[in-house]
């Protein structure tokens, strides 16, 4: 089953909620993981690993350096897709 762009950032920003705390809203397209949202590497690794599970995609751990923005996670996951 494909996930729409709006289905993986509602299910991202879930992910890095339950592993930040940060509020939901707060997570938008636009925003940076680690400037404006301040996420550090175990947790985004986390956060990679919970969505790897949650959308059924692959994401190598060399890719995860380019993954800087929301939206070049949603891009990323919704590309990836089988």
């Amino acid at each position: 089953m494909a996930f729409t762009k709006e289905e993986v950032l509602s299910g991202l920003a879930e992910l890095v909620t339950d592993e930040t705390g940060i509020d939901a809203s707060e997570v938008a397209l636009e925003k940076s993981f680690t400037d404006d949202l301040d996420i550090d590497s175990i947790s985004m690794m986390t956060i990679v690993v919970n969505a790897e599970e949650k959308f059924g995609v692959t994401i190598p751990d060399d890719e995860v350096k380019n993954l800087k923005t929301v939206s070049d996670a949603v891009e990323f996951i919704v590309n990836g897709q089988e």
